[in-house]
């Protein structure tokens, strides 16, 4: 999946994420959590872009809401910084600090809407990690950007 999904933004200022809408995204917009969870009940969407501080209802418990009607639907969680509370990203799939700036929250989805799940060897559970920023598999083949594609993602010239 890639421009043309669909992403649920729950965040106070959607204003803010103005670049994904401009790359082909097409944005359903809620500004606290409740809104944000009766448009995920009513509408398909491919994707959650999902602000951690949104006052009464923070970020980790809409994603953990979300998880547990459709634990397959990936989370991108937006934060001011890392130092969250334990367990607040047990529910999402990457997280981005509004430092790391919009064109690393863009890289981000188009990873989370295109990362394949890894397949787990028979008779062996998956390893899971601690959530964190594109947690992307480690071998190339199955790696959704090149090295220069992620140069590219940082200093804010990505192109998709």
């Amino acid at each position: 999946m890639a421009a043309n999904s669909t992403l649920l933004c729950i965040h106070r200022d959607p204003a803010q994420l103005s670049l994904l809408q401009e790359k082909g995204y097409e944005l359903l917009t809620a500004t606290n959590g409740h809104e944000g969870l009766q448009l995920f009940m009513s509408r398909s969407v491919d994707a959650i872009v999902l602000e951690y501080h949104l006052g009464l209802l923070d970020g980790a418990v809409i994603a953990d809401e979300i998880k547990q009607v459709q634990p397959e639907m990936p989370i991108v969680m937006l934060a001011e910084h890392l130092d969250l509370p334990g367990g607040a990203l047990k529910s999402v799939d990457a997280v981005v600090t509004k430092s790391d700036g919009p064109h690393f929250l863009l890289a981000t989805v188009h990873s989370v809407l295109n990362a394949k799940p890894a397949q787990p060897a028979e008779g062996k559970l998956p390893v899971q990690g601690p959530a964190h920023c594109a947690q992307l598999p480690t071998d190339e083949k199955n790696t959704p950007f090149s090295p220069g594609v992620w140069r590219s993602i940082r200093n804010g010239t990505v192109q998709f």
